[in-house]
C-alpha cells in the first residue's frame, strides 16, 4: 500500500496520557485529524498519579509547540523544585532551595497536566472506554485496532502511547518489560496542613527523602494539601504476597514495613504509619536496552511504550518530547511513512543513549549518597 499524506490519513493514538494527548494537540494545531482511544471509561475514572517535573529542555519544549506553555506555567509550582535530604536519624543532611524565578523543572500534578491537554483538544477527540486488545493488519498498513467491546477501527497509523505494558508494542517488537529488583509502595496523605502538620513541615513545598542503601522513603508535595510518599525497597516483585499480606490489609502491611524500617527515626517512620487509606504496590519495570524495531510505516511508539526506563525524572518529559517530534514530522512530511521514519531516526538513538545512561540506575533510588544536583551551594 502507498502511504497516505498525513492530512488525508486516519491516525489513531492509543493512550490518553500526557504523551498521547500532546501528540494529538500538536497534530490538530497543524490541521491534521486524529482520534485518541483510551481504556478508562472517562477522564475522571481513576487517580492520575502524583506530581511531575516538566523540564525546560523537553516537556516544556513540547508544551511550547502545543501552544500550552503559558497555561502550564500558570498552573505549575516552581517552589516544588525544593528538595530536602534527610539522614535515617531524622537530621537534615542537605537542602536545595530554588531561586524564585527558577523554571528549569517546575512541578505540576499529573491530573492538572492531563486536564490542560484535554481541554485544548476538539470535542470528541478522545474516545473513552476503548480498551485495546490487538493491532491487526499487515506491515505497511492499513492496520486495524481491536477493542475489548468487539469493535474494530481501520487506521493508517497506530501510535502506541499506552505505557509500560503497551498493547501496541507487540505489533512491532517482541520486547517485554523486566522487573528491575526495586519496588515502590505508594502512600497518600490528605489535608496535610490540618491532619498531618508535622509531615507537612518535614516535606516543605517540594520533596524530602532519606535512604540507607537498602531502602528509602521519598515524600513529595502535591497541590491541594496532598502529599504522596513512596516506600522504596530492593525486594522480589511478589514481595507483598511472600510476606503473607493481602494487598488491601493495610495494618499488617504497615507492621511489616515498620519492622523493615525499625532502625529509622520515629519522625521518618510516620511516613509509613500515618497514611490515609491503603498502600499501592508499584514494582519498577524497564525495557531491555537498546530497544529498537524494524520500521513499519503504519505503527510507531512513543514514551514508555517505546523506551520504559527507571523513574529518575525523565519518563513524562521524554514521552512529551517524542510526541512533539512525531507530530511535527507528520506535519512536515509528504507521507505518513516518511514521517514515521524521520521521527524514529531521531527518537530511537536519543532514547537508546538515555536508556544506556540510566540502565541499572534504579539502585540510585536506594543510595545514601547525595544526588549530584546537591552541590556545594546546597544548604545543610
Amino acid at each position: 500500500m502507498t502511504s497516505p499524506a498525513p492530512t488525508a490519513a486516519r491516525i489513531s493514538v492509543i493512550g490518553a496520557g500526557p504523551g498521547g494527548l500532546t501528540c494529538a494537540r500538536i497534530l490538530q494545531s497543524h490541521g491534521i485529524d486524529v482520534t485518541v482511544f483510551d481504556r478508562d471509561p472517562g477522564p475522571d475514572a481513576r487517580d492520575q498519579g502524583g506530581t511531575l517535573d516538566l523540564r525546560a529542555d523537553s516537556g516544556q519544549l513540547a508544551l511550547r509547540e502545543a501552544g500550552l506553555l503559558d497555561g502550564f506555567l500558570a498552573r505549575a509550582r516552581p517552589e516544588g523544585q525544593e528538595m530536602r535530604i534527610m539522614g535515617v536519624a531524622g537530621e537534615l543532611r542537605a537542602h536545595l532551595i530554588p531561586e524564585p524565578d527558577d523554571l528549569v523543572k517546575p512541578e505540576i500534578d499529573r491530573g492538572q497536566l492531563r486536564d490542560l491537554l484535554l481541554e485544548s483538544l476538539r470535542p470528541g477527540t478522545v474516545r473513552w472506554g476503548c480498551a485495546l486488545t490487538e493491532v491487526g493488519g499487515t506491515r505497511g498498513g492499513p492496520r486495524s485496532v481491536r477493542f475489548a467491546d468487539g469493535t474494530t477501527v481501520e487506521t493508517d497509523l497506530v501510535i502506541g502511547a499506552d505505557g509500560a505494558f503497551s498493547r501496541v508494542r507487540p505489533a512491532v517488537s517482541p520486547a517485554v518489560p523486566q522487573y528491575t529488583g526495586v519496588s515502590f509502595l505508594e502512600a497518600w496523605f490528605h489535608d496535610v496542613e490540618n491532619r498531618h502538620p508535622e509531615l507537612s513541615d518535614l516535606v516543605g513545598p517540594g520533596g524530602a527523602g532519606a535512604a540507607d542503601g537498602e531502602r528509602a522513603l521519598f515524600a513529595q508535595r502535591n497541590s491541594g494539601g496532598h502529599i504522596r510518599v513512596y516506600v522504596i525497597q530492593r525486594v522480589p516483585v511478589d514481595w507483598v504476597a511472600r510476606a503473607g499480606v493481602g494487598a488491601g490489609d493495610t495494618a499488617r502491611l504497615r507492621a511489616h514495613l515498620l519492622d523493615a524500617f525499625a532502625a529509622w527515626s520515629p519522625r521518618l517512620r510516620r511516613l509509613i504509619t500515618d497514611n490515609d487509606g491503603p498502600y499501592v504496590d508499584r514494582p519498577i519495570f524497564a525495557l531491555p536496552v537498546p530497544h529498537t524495531w524494524e520500521h513499519d510505516p503504519a505503527v510507531t511508539l512513543l514514551g514508555d511504550a517505546a523506551h520504559l526506563m527507571p523513574p529518575l525524572g525523565v519518563g513524562v518529559n521524554m514521552a512529551m518530547l517524542d510526541a512533539s517530534d512525531l507530530a511535527l514530522s507528520l506535519a512536515n512530511a509528504a507521507t505518513v511513512g516518511e514521517a514515521v521514519r524521520a521521527y524514529e531516526n531521531v527518537m530511537l538513538p536519543r532514547a537508546t543513549d538515555l536508556a544506556k545512561a540510566l540502565e541499572g540506575r534504579t539502585e540510585d533510588l536506594l543510595s545514601d549518597d547525595l544526588p549530584p544536583e546537591f552541590g556545594d551551594d546546597a544548604q545543610g
